[in-house]
Parts: structure tokens; C-alpha cells; sequence
């Protein structure tokens, strides 16, 4: 009972995870609805254009009956049934797609020839699709583009030969008042022509019976190799079986012109069943060869029985069988006949089968057992008289080889009218039709859907991908793992957005302006803001670690550009100043300083120009209007700032203001990028970080510590500016990975 109920609440917690995971996953999702919502919107978009634009297919279908063979006149069954079966539908299917019919229908109908309008790129083909003029009517080229094909331009080219490299490659024919020219694959003129003549040049030969187009309309023309040409239909060309031996097959094919389809498919069926006929025919014509071969033996067989019969006779005189003997001959003349047309038999089934076949077994004992008959029947002949034994055997032969030619003269009659009555065993039961009122392709509605669920789901995929690889901190935990408490977490600015760039544009848009900096002081114009609020609580819990501080000089810098620490370091002083206290606001980022912008003042004689003592530190700070703050700004930028900083100009100009001020901020350039900050870190007492939410990586806030750490600054907390409102909180566990960062920062001296 322990056990169990100590494992319990494992199971639970799993859950609370997944559910959790689940949450997440959903807030992620829905705090890009927009981008997910413009992505299924393009793709729709995209979707519904393709589905108008694109060409429709149509489908001929045809239907063909597989009949089982009946014999074509009474009493012939075993003469017919020597010459085939009946054809499963996998075999029927194969020979309807053998290159034998597929190739006659492409020498007919001459498929190895593709010519076709040219169009203008993506709209030329709907439009001429949708022209609905006269037969003889053309359609009116748009802004004058003559050259495409905009609606009832026909041309049938009945014969191109082309020489042996030139197969498969793209011709141009351009019509003409009277006649056309043909343009090589490299636009060379070939040979020109009137339409209804055969045209001949330097291996090229090209029949053009019909050409209805505006004059100077091009069109594409090649030549396909018939193999090639014979595969691709037989690619289009679909066969299958309706039912399950029913022998009813369904032959259709895809187009975009339904007439080509139609004509095509029929083509086919009608080769098919041609050759189905010449088959049929075939067998009975090689049956009726062979017969005939055998008939002058026969024949020469029977006159020698005659003749030997005669001359017995007229040997011994008229002597009559008696009625044993003639009882007997009756007898083995119908075994002889019956050997002798197995016989022939023999030869048919040699060529239609091995040895080990059914039928082949069949035959052989159908011999044995004639044969064991006429041993029989010889055994009772010799106890005649020798005369009548004699006589017997002549009259035998005479009879026996008289029935065998009788029956292969009406053999040899009845192959003959097999062959010229043959019929087959394939008849179509329904022509080639097309329905042209719907096309079997693009699928509209099918194809909008699929577009519409495929941006959706690239929408998401980018989304879960972006939140993937996303390194920026979202949650402050994240920076107290590292060892850096978070002092505030700042939210992002709308307004202060506002007044940079002006109140026309929206909050998402102004979102997404990250890398411009602020001009005006968001503290002055708008002390509620709630960003203010924030900077307020920070200054309640700055004043506590200023206490333990050395000096009461604050160094705010940050990881990287953009995250905001200018704008952090102005408003923070403000804020204070306006709670009683006299505060100085240094910009020492003497590179791309821009702190003189937000309150309105000039960037000249500042700190650069007090260091390099060419500007008195009390005539280079400025009042401003908030109560008791100042700023030192920048100054002009020099050529080498680092080592202006490393000055003992910079001490004494700290020692200084530290004496005249409640509380000096410093704003410096970011750690990653230059030493700077490192240089005026160790004059300050307090060292606070400014990180951006969703841009610095944690593995970038860590090294940024490591960095102050070497130069023996301690890192007193962190600011998380800039913080967006997310579905998803504060954000959830990453994996990040950590390279190289370089920072350009070069010095700005567009500004003086």
C-alpha cells in the first residue's frame, strides 16, 4: 500500500507536465495567429488563382467486350477449338498498351508531332480559352502583343521531319499573310512556305494543311522520336477490367483537348480490334496452310491404294469379300481413319504445345487406344483365308486413305470459311465520349482547400520552427540560473514608439521597429505609461543596492546593441529626478552616442571634449527640463576612444560630479562590442545590465558576466526590457547554443 501510494503522484505530475507542454504549444501558436493567418491567406490566395488559371483536363472514356470464342458455323467446335482461347483481361489489357496498337494510333493520328500556340506567360491561355468567336474568328491580341496566341488560332501539321539532332527540340513557326516560316532552336530562319504545300530543305520536310492565325502569331512545333512519343501515350492511356472476369473492359485517356482525347481513343479501340480480327484469322489461315501441304500426300497416297487394288484383282479375278471380312473392313477402316486424323492432329499440337501438356496427354492416350484397337483387329484378320486376307488389306487401304482425303478436302473447306468469316472475340460496346461540361481536372474546390490547409500548416511549421531555434530570453528564471538577479522586467513601449515614428501606425507595426532609438523622453511626455511604472519600481530597488555601493556612480550597459539601455538609463534618471534627488545623465558611449536626441540638446562639449580638455566639465553640463537632472552628452566623437577613456581625465571627471551629484548614471556602449564599459566599470559602484527580451541569449548574458568578472567588476543585477505581452507567458525552456559574437559598432561621425 506504501509503494503505491508513494509512485502515485509520478503519474500525476507527468500529466501536469503534459498538459502544461500542450498550453504552450497553443500560446506560441496563437500569439503568431496573424502570421499563421497571412500565411493560410497567400496560400489560399495562390490556390484559388491556380485553380481559375489552370487548363482543364477532360477524360474520354470507351468500353470494349472480351467475348469468349463460338465456333462460326454448326458441327465445327473441334475445328475451331484448335485455334486459341479465351484471353484473361490482364493479357486483353497488355495488348490494348502494346506498342503495336498505341503505335498505330501514333502513326495515324500523328502524335509524334507537337505543335501548339504560344501564349503569354500565366493569363494567355485562360483567355484564350475563354474566347467563344465564330469558328473562322480570332480573337483581338491584347496591348498589341501579336506575337501570342489570344483565342482561335488552328493549325494541323500532317508531316515534320526533322534531322536526327534535331529531335525533341522546340521549333518556332510564325504565321504569315499567306503561308508561315519556320525558325530553328536558335531562331534561325529554316525554310518558308505557303500552308497546303510539302516544303523540302536541307533535311527538314513540313506539311501544314491547316493555319488559321493573325499574321506574325508564333507557335511551338517539335518533333518526338515515335518511342518516345509511343511511351507518353501509353503513360496517358489507362485500362481496367469492370467486374471480375466479366471481360468488359474500360479504356480511357486524359487532355486538354477533348476532341484529340476522343479521336485518340477511338483510334485505339478500332486498332485493337483489327488486330484482334488478323489474329483470329491468322491461326486459321497457318491450320489451312498445313492442311494443304498434307492433301497432294494424301492424295498420292490414295492412288497408289487404287492402283494396287486394281492390279489384285485383275491378278485373281473377281473375287468378292465375304460377309466376315466385310464386317471387319467396316470396322478397321474407321480405326484407320481415326489414327490418321490423330496424326494430323500430332503436327497442330507440336506447334501449339509441349510435350507434357493436358492435351498433349490426352491425344497420346486417345493413339494407344486405337492402336491396341487395330492389334485386335489384324489378330482376327489373319485367321481369314489368304485370299480374303489379301483382298482385305487392299480394300482397307483404298477405303482408309479415300476417307482421309474426303475429310481433309472438307476440313480444308471449313478453315476456309473460318478465315474469311472470322469475327473475333472483342467488340466495343460504346465509342470514345467526352464530357466537356466537366473536366476531370484541376478540381477546384479540392485544389483551394489543399492550398488553404498546406499555408496553414507551413504557417504553424514556421512558427514551432522560429519558437525552436528562438535564443532570446523570455523568462527570468533564465537569468537567476546564471546567477544575476532581475532588478524589473521593463514591457515594451507602445508609445514611446509613438513618438519616435509618429501616432499613424499601428502597435504591431511599431512591434516590429526593433533597431531605431528613441528621440524623445517617454518619462516627460508620459509619466503613466506603464513602462514608467516598472522603471519606477526599479528605482525603489535601486536605491537599496546603491547603499552597499562604493560610490554613487551607476554604470548601465548591456550585452549587445539595440537592447534598449539608452532608453533604460534616461528614463531611469528621470524617473529618480523627479522623486527629489540631482541626478547627471552621462552618454560615454563616445562612438554612436545618441542620449543628447531624447532630451533635446546638442551633442557638442561633452565628455569626449572635457578629456581631451579642450571644454571645461561645468560649461559641458546641461540643464534639462526635468526638476534637478543633467546630462554630460558625448561630445564630439574622436578617433580613439578607448584609450581617451583609459585617460586619468575620466577619473577626475567622475571624482568630480560624484561630489556634486546624489546619483551619476552612466551610460556606456555594450561589453560584447567594445571595452568601454569595462574601462568605466571600475570607477562605478554599481554595474547594471540591460538584456532585451527575445534577442539576447542566455549564453550570451552569461559570457557578458564572465567579461566584467575578468576586469574585476561585479554585475549587480539585470533589466529585462522590453518586455511583449505573449499568450505564452514569459516564455518556456530553449536550448541554446553558443558561438562567436561580433558586433559592428563603428564610430557614427556623420554627427558632430
Amino acid at each position: 500500500m506504501t509503494a503505491n501510494t508513494s509512485s502515485s503522484p509520478a503519474p500525476r505530475q507527468q500529466a501536469q507536465d503534459d498538459e502544461i507542454d500542450l498550453l504552450a504549444l497553443f500560446a506560441t501558436l496563437w500569439d503568431q495567429k496573424w502570421l499563421i493567418t497571412a500565411t493560410t491567406a497567400v496560400f489560399m490566395v495562390i490556390g484559388v488563382a491556380y485553380a481559375l488559371v489552370a487548363s482543364p483536363v477532360y477524360k474520354a472514356n470507351a468500353i470494349v467486350q472480351v467475348e469468349e470464342k463460338s465456333p462460326s458455323l454448326p458441327g465445327m467446335s473441334d475445328v475451331t477449338s484448335m485455334f486459341g482461347s479465351e484471353s484473361d483481361a490482364i493479357t486483353e489489357i497488355e495488348l490494348i498498351k502494346s506498342r503495336k496498337v498505341i503505335g498505330a494510333a501514333v502513326d495515324k493520328l500523328n502524335l509524334d508531332i507537337q505543335v501548339g500556340p504560344r501564349y503569354f506567360p500565366l493569363v494567355g491561355r485562360t483567355v484564350a480559352r475563354r474566347f467563344t468567336g465564330d469558328v473562322d474568328e480570332l480573337n483581338t491580341p491584347v496591348l498589341g502583343l501579336g506575337s501570342y496566341a489570344w483565342g482561335g488560332e488552328r493549325i494541323k501539321v500532317s508531316r515534320f521531319d526533322v534531322p536526327f539532332t534535331q529531335f525533341n527540340k522546340a521549333h518556332t513557326l510564325v504565321a504569315e499573310d499567306d503561308g508561315f516560316t519556320l525558325l530553328s532552336p536558335d531562331n534561325e530562319a529554316l525554310l518558308s512556305g505557303k500552308v497546303g504545300n510539302l516544303i523540302r530543305t536541307e533535311g527538314y520536310e513540313l506539311y501544314i494543311p491547316t493555319l488559321h492565325a493573325h499574321p506574325g502569331t508564333r507557335f511551338t512545333l517539335s518533333r518526338l522520336r515515335r518511342l518516345s512519343a509511343i511511351i507518353a501515350l501509353q503513360e496517358k492511356m489507362a485500362v481496367s477490367e469492370r467486374g471480375k472476369d466479366s471481360g468488359i473492359l474500360a479504356l480511357s485517356i486524359e487532355d486538354t483537348d477533348p476532341e484529340r482525347a476522343e479521336e485518340i481513343l477511338n483510334v485505339i479501340a478500332s486498332t485493337y480490334l483489327r488486330q484482334n480480327v488478323e489474329r483470329q484469322s491468322a491461326e486459321a489461315a497457318k491450320s489451312l496452310d498445313f492442311l494443304r501441304e498434307q492433301l497432294p500426300n494424301i492424295k498420292k497416297d490414295l492412288e497408289e491404294a487404287e492402283r494396287k487394288f486394281n492390279a489384285y484383282q485383275v491378278k485373281v479375278g473377281s473375287v468378292n469379300i465375304s460377309a466376315e471380312a466385310e464386317a471387319l473392313l467396316d470396322q478397321v477402316v474407321d480405326i484407320e481413319s481415326g489414327i490418321a486424323e490423330l496424326q494430323l492432329q500430332q503436327a497442330e499440337l507440336d506447334r501449339k504445345y509441349t510435350r507434357d501438356h493436358p492435351a498433349y496427354q490426352a491425344w497420346r492416350e486417345q493413339m494407344a487406344e486405337q492402336v491396341a484397337r487395330k492389334a485386335e483387329f489384324n489378330t482376327r484378320i489373319k485367321g481369314l483365308p489368304e485370299t480374303q486376307q489379301e483382298l482385305l488389306g487392299l480394300k482397307r487401304d483404298l477405303e482408309v486413305g479415300t476417307e482421309i482425303y474426303t475429310q481433309m478436302l472438307n476440313n480444308i473447306q471449313e478453315l476456309d470459311i473460318v478465315r474469311a468469316g472470322t469475327v473475333g472475340n472483342v467488340r466495343i460496346i460504346d465509342d470514345a465520349a467526352v464530357n466537356i461540361e466537366e473536366p476531370v481536372k484541376p478540381k477546384k474546390a479540392l485544389i483551394v482547400v489543399i492550398a488553404t490547409l498546406l499555408g496553414g500548416f507551413l504557417g504553424v511549421a514556421l512558427v514551432l520552427v522560429r519558437a525552436a531555434l528562438n535564443r532570446g530570453i523570455e523568462n527570468p528564471d533564465d537569468i537567476e540560473a546564471i546567477g544575476l538577479p532581475v532588478y524589473a522586467s521593463i514591457p515594451l513601449s507602445d508609445e514611446q514608439r509613438k513618438l519616435d515614428f509618429g501616432s499613424r501606425r499601428s502597435a504591431r507595426q511599431l512591434r516590429k521597429i526593433r533597431n531605431q532609438h528613441p528621440t524623445a523622453l517617454l518619462a516627460q511626455r508620459n509619466p503613466t505609461d506603464i513602462t514608467i511604472e516598472a522603471l519606477r519600481s526599479l528605482r525603489t530597488s535601486l536605491h537599496f543596492a546603491m547603499l552597499e555601493a562604493s560610490n554613487n556612480i551607476m554604470m548601465i550597459s548591456g550585452p549587445s546593441p539595440n537592447v534598449g539601455k539608452s532608453f533604460v538609463s534616461g528614463n531611469l534618471a528621470a524617473v529618480i529626478a523627479q522623486a527629489g534627488q540631482r541626478v547627471l545623465l552621462i552618454d560615454m558611449d563616445l562612438r554612436k552616442g545618441y542620449m543628447h536626441k531624447m532630451f533635446d540638446v546638442g551633442p557638442e562639449n561633452g565628455v569626449s571634449d572635457v578629456l581631451s580638455k579642450r571644454v571645461q566639465l561645468q560649461d559641458a553640463i546641461q540643464p534639462t527640463k526635468i526638476g534637478e537632472l543633467f546630462i554630460l552628452p558625448r561630445g564630439a566623437i574622436p578617433p580613439n576612444p578607448s584609450e581617451l577613456l583609459m585617460s586619468k581625465g575620466l577619473t577626475q571627471l567622475l571624482e568630480a560630479v560624484s561630489v556634486d551629484y546624489d546619483l551619476v548614471i552612466v551610460d556606456t556602449p555594450p561589453i560584447m562590442a567594445v571595452t568601454d564599459a569595462a574601462i568605466i566599470g571600475r570607477q562605478c559602484g554599481v554595474t547594471m545590465l540591460v538584456t532585451r527580451f527575445g534577442l539576447n541569449p542566455v549564453k550570451e548574458l552569461e559570457v557578458t558576466k564572465q567579461r566584467f568578472e575578468q576586469n574585476g567588476i561585479t554585475v549587480k543585477g539585470v533589466v529585462l526590457n522590453a518586455v511583449e505581452r505573449k499568450a505564452s507567458g514569459y516564455g518556456y525552456g530553449y536550448g541554446y547554443g553558443y558561438g562567436y559574437y561580433q558586433y559592428e559598432y563603428k564610430s557614427d561621425k556623420a554627427e558632430s
